[in-house]
């Protein structure tokens, strides 16, 4: 089953984001907190939203859509109780979007957060306008634009990192934590491979 998890950070194309999410193919919709927000603006009706409601502000939802409250003092995010939410309801991938842009604290939480997706043997998407972000620590195979740009971000030291269809190949490599040797690289097809023998890697799909 797939999820789609629409949190409140900054969503600035709605029309991309939206066709993005058509082209996922949810099966059902939560929305952290002011996440509905974003789905009002897509006229996306969710099939959850929770959250302590902090942020939502005066926006109205309708009776027939079903909330969740929790405190403002709690130990998860919003997002996360949302991904918690989605697996209750036998979700295994997920499409985050709204998890970018705005806090820092938050924006990296949301994108360490597929680590715990990765560690459950889950399929998990970060998407904004800029963005397509993953995790692996195995193998990814890309499907994307000729020439696009695509950078392999280290969230530790990574070994054996090798890759195929892209404009400077990697063999072997040793990827730092803290290093840009990855970043900024360009795919040579539509198709590309990387793979990770030891750690953990972000690949991470760019648009300007």
């Amino acid at each position: 089953m797939r999820a789609l998890i629409i949190s409140g950070g900054k969503i600035s194309d709605y029309d991309y984001i939206k066709e993005q999410i058509l082209q996922f193919g949810a099966d059902m919709t939560i929305c952290a907190d002011s996440g509905y927000s974003h789905a009002v603006s897509m006229n996306l009706t969710p099939n959850l939203i929770v959250g302590d409601f902090d942020s939502l502000g005066a926006v109205a939802i309708p009776e027939n859509i079903k909330t969740a409250r929790y405190p403002s003092e709690k130990n998860q995010t919003d997002t996360e109780i949302a991904l918690e939410s989605a697996r209750e309801a036998g979700a295994r991938e997920f499409l985050f979007i709204g998890v970018t842009g705005g806090r820092a604290d938050h924006m990296l939480t949301n994108i360490f957060m597929l680590r715990n997706c990765l560690e459950r043997g889950e399929a998990a998407v970060i998407i904004d306008e800029h963005n397509r972000i993953r995790m692996i620590d195995l193998r990814l195979e890309i499907e994307g634009e000729k020439d696009s740009l695509v950078s392999l971000v280290p969230l530790s030291d990574c070994f054996d990192v090798t890759t195929e269809g892209l404009k400077y190949p990697l063999k072997n490599a040793e990827l730092k934590l803290g290093e840009g040797l990855g970043v900024s690289n360009v795919m040579t097809d539509t198709k590309a491979f990387i793979t990770v023998k030891k750690g953990l890697l972000l690949v991470i799909e760019a648009r300007d």
